[in-house]
């Protein structure tokens, strides 16, 4: 029994022996119930090749491939006074697109107003060129610059004056100096809203596509990659970002604006030489007007184009609320047969036309409807 009882201590104590000399690896590797088994390869499923793009995706590319070399990056250097350290560089940027191989680039004049130390343009190839201005347009916010180099790309200009609320557009510039970034969207609306410097932009083209600081003076274009606006200015409520409300200049307005630039170095933008105050239902019945609406003339520029032709201003002040006005002037009702309700009908009407150009203005006079035939001045702010 003893035997039997040495015999089979030993038996055990080799068996473990063995167990823990060439088996223990193995088992601390062996899965415990429940628990996943981590010993099995990673096995992973690869695509066996590039999926095809789809119609969408496919316009997409060939749009950016196709602009992406007129798209320019603008950098303005301004010398700014500093308290503490005299006078400062600081710099600005923007976007811009070449218009032709002259070397001829478009874009917002605030993305170089002030620019007192020189405006630099990037191409998409990284190359860096300095700029000239060749004139701009406050009003329009507008600049046309110029550089010299080899092998431009121009852009392909559309018609704004068919666009659709609805329609796709693209956006390419370099959003917070992220150069040649594209976003997508649609046209949202078309509206007239108050440019930078105030003045009314008509027919500006609302859009969803991301627009944020560094966008400025880029193109805005159609699914055929033309440019249908100049991206200008955003909607943020403060928040100096994309809130996906972006306005653009429409194509159109610049092309009036680019002729008189590239003729002249400066815009040469008709007036009827006036100053007018827009008359609604409620003031028309108030004052006993013969239609419901119009442009009442304050009065006329001393040797602008109304004066010359007749036209008559106010008489007599009187008061709209605080704002003053002046009573008894011609109340334009419509121009070249265009009807005219308000001071911004008349300016998309002057984006339409140049200085020096004959138009036919319909007033009242009292009670008396009176047509007068007019040549367009050219207003004299500065530009």
């Amino acid at each position: 029994m003893k035997l039997r009882r040495v015999f089979l201590i030993v038996l055990l104590v080799g068996g473990f022996w063995y167990l823990a000399a060439h088996v223990s690896t193995g088992l601390l590797h062996w899965p415990l119930i429940g628990a996943k088994n981590s010993s099995l390869p990673l096995e992973l499923t690869e695509a066996q090749a590039a999926p095809a793009f789809d119609a969408e995706e496919q316009n997409n590319i060939a749009i950016y491939k196709r602009v992406l070399p007129s798209v320019v990056n603008i950098t303005s250097t301004t010398l700014v006074f500093d308290f503490f350290y005299g006078t400062v560089p600081q710099q600005g940027q923007g976007s811009g697109f070449v218009l032709d191989k002259a070397g001829h680039v478009l874009t917002n004049f605030h993305v170089i107003a002030g620019a007192n130390r020189g405006i630099s343009v990037s191409l998409s190839n990284k190359r860096r060129y300095a700029a000239r201005v060749v004139g701009v347009d406050r009003v329009h916010d507008l600049a046309l610059l110029q550089i010299d180099a080899p092998g431009l790309q121009p852009v392909t200009l559309a018609d704004s004056s068919q666009l659709c609320v609805g329609q796709k557009v693209y956006a390419i510039g370099n959003p917070f100096g992220l150069s040649g970034t594209m976003t997508r969207g649609i046209i949202s609306s078309i509206r007239s809203i108050r440019g930078s410097e105030g003045a009314p932009i008509e027919d500006a083209i609302q859009t969803d596509a991301a627009i944020n600081p560094g966008n400025s003076g880029g193109p805005l274009l159609n699914s055929h990659g033309e440019v249908i606006g100049i991206n200008t200015m955003i909607a943020s409520n403060g928040a100096d970002q994309s809130s996906g409300i972006g306005f653009a200049i429409p194509i159109n307005t610049a092309k009036a604006v680019l002729a008189d630039l590239t003729r002249y170095g400066r815009v040469r933008r008709p007036s009827l030489g006036i100053v007018s105050f827009g008359i609604g239902p409620d003031l028309a019945s108030q004052m006993g007007l013969a239609v419901d609406s119009g442009v009442l003339i304050q009065r006329v520029i001393p040797g602008g184009a109304a004066e010359r032709a007749g036209l008559r201003g106010g008489n007599q002040q009187a008061y709209v609320g605080n704002t003053p006005i002046m009573l008894g002037g011609d109340l334009i009702v419509a121009i070249d047969g265009q009807q005219v309700t308000d001071p911004q009908d008349i300016s998309a009407i002057m984006d339409k036309h140049q200085a020096g150009d004959i138009v036919s203005v319909t007033i009242y006079r009292g009670q008396k409807q009176i047509t007068f035939k007019l040549m367009l001045g050219e207003a004299q702010d500065n530009n």
